[in-house]
């Protein structure tokens, strides 16, 4: 049987490598013992416990350094002025949207570099001897060499470091959420749930995450992508002057194509799962985003503009042109003739085509006219037709 993991013993070690204590949240040591206990019940052997270890190492000592900068630094006044956010359900076109909007050479968007290796600010580096973009490639050429399938359905990843992170990434080192991104090199599924959160507290970290980026660079618009739809009322206390482009699929569809992509990221991490099981998890858990969007009075905001999946495809810089000129920002030639080079360039289908199928959920027993009807309040209210293929 593998040793334990000690909680107590990683926060030391972290804080003796980095000569800092300040963890930036009195709660944290407590959230921390909660995932090491998650992690303890989890099957693995030596090996696997030694790499969890080493993953805990590397988050506690870039959480200690990222709170030292702050504290040294007056990187807290930096101000954050009118963001721009994507957000939807997983396989709605977020990515291609925050993607589009992050080649606008006007724009600032979070990459994997910075949120895997924060500290420090990036704007107070050397760039030519700043050796953190070639640390984060090389973990992406590890990541897509463990998960090949994942770049099926998400290109992107061929990006490595300069990959574009979804808000959530920004906490990992908070110890609220358990990413692939984060703990791929752990033989573990993705942790979904059973940690404690807080939404205010998270966005706090995500805004001292742009702080950090932008401080001493020259400020630009900052655009992201997140799943922010359960956490409304948080995400525009921090962010008050924000816009919000929200993307609306067919949940049909998002349900099924949602299970085949963390089917191919988890067949890399842990091996072959169990896909009944994946498919009733990820439909009970699309069937949960469209009931908050439904019901949560913040969906009616007007700082968030309501635009479908199709049209998006259809006209994807047409449509973030619309949600620039929502946002009272204007998109440039120049910003223009980047979002196009960027989709001439980055085919999505260039890492082999992803297959998915509705199948998935008519293999668990469910029929999909009565799903397709279940959901028709959703549909009528955003306007979004049925898709009509497998």
């Amino acid at each position: 049987m593998s040793t334990a993991l000690d909680a107590a013993e990683l926060l030391t070690a972290a804080q003796a490598a980095t000569g800092l204590a300040d963890f930036g949240d009195p709660t944290l040591p407590q959230r921390f013992s909660l995932a090491v206990e998650l992690l303890d019940a989890i099957p693995m052997d030596d090996d696997g416990r030694r790499r969890a270890a080493e993953t805990c190492h590397w988050l506690l000592t870039s959480r200690l350094r990222f709170f030292g900068d702050r504290s040294r630094l007056p990187i807290s006044d930096e101000v954050i002025d009118r963001p721009m956010f994507a957000t939807g359900e997983p396989r709605s076109g977020t990515t291609l949207a925050h993607a589009l909007m992050a080649a606008d050479p006007e724009s600032r968007a979070l990459r994997f570099w910075e949120v895997m290796y924060p500290s420090p600010p990036p704007g107070t580096t050397d760039g030519a001897a700043d050796d953190r973009r070639t640390r984060a490639d090389d973990d992406w050429r590890e990541i897509n060499a463990k998960m090949p399938k994942w770049l099926h359905s998400h290109p992107y990843n061929d990006m490595l470091g300069d990959g574009l992170p979804e808000d959530e990434r920004t906490w990992a080192f908070d110890f609220r959420v358990m990413t692939p991104t984060a703990w791929w090199r752990v033989p573990m599924p993705t942790v979904v749930g059973g940690l404690p959160t807080d939404a205010a507290a998270q966005y706090r970290i995500h805004r001292a995450m742009l702080q950090q980026f932008q401080f001493g660079r020259a400020p630009k618009r900052w655009v992201c992508k997140g799943f922010h739809g359960f956490r409304l009322a948080e995400f525009f206390e921090a962010y008050p002057d924000a816009t919000l482009m929200w993307l609306h699929r067919d949940p049909v569809q998002v349900a099924a194509s949602r299970t085949m992509m963390m089917a191919d990221i988890l067949d890399g991490i842990v091996g072959p799962i169990d896909l009944h099981v994946e498919t009733r998890k990820h439909l009970e858990m699309t069937r949960a985003g469209v009931t908050n969007t439904m019901t949560n009075p913040l969906v009616d905001d007007p700082r968030i503009l309501h635009v479908r999946y199709t049209d998006f495809i259809a006209d994807p810089v047409g449509t973030v042109e619309r949600f620039y000129a929502f946002s009272d920002r204007t998109l440039t030639s120049d910003g223009e003739a980047a979002m196009r080079h960027y989709l001439a360039n980055n085919r999505g289908d260039r890492h082999g085509k992803f297959r998915y199928s509705t199948s998935l959920l008519t293999d668990i027993g469910e029929d999909l006219a009565a799903l397709h009807e279940e959901f028709r309040p959703f549909r009528e209210r955003f306007g979004v037709a049925i898709e009509n293929r497998g």
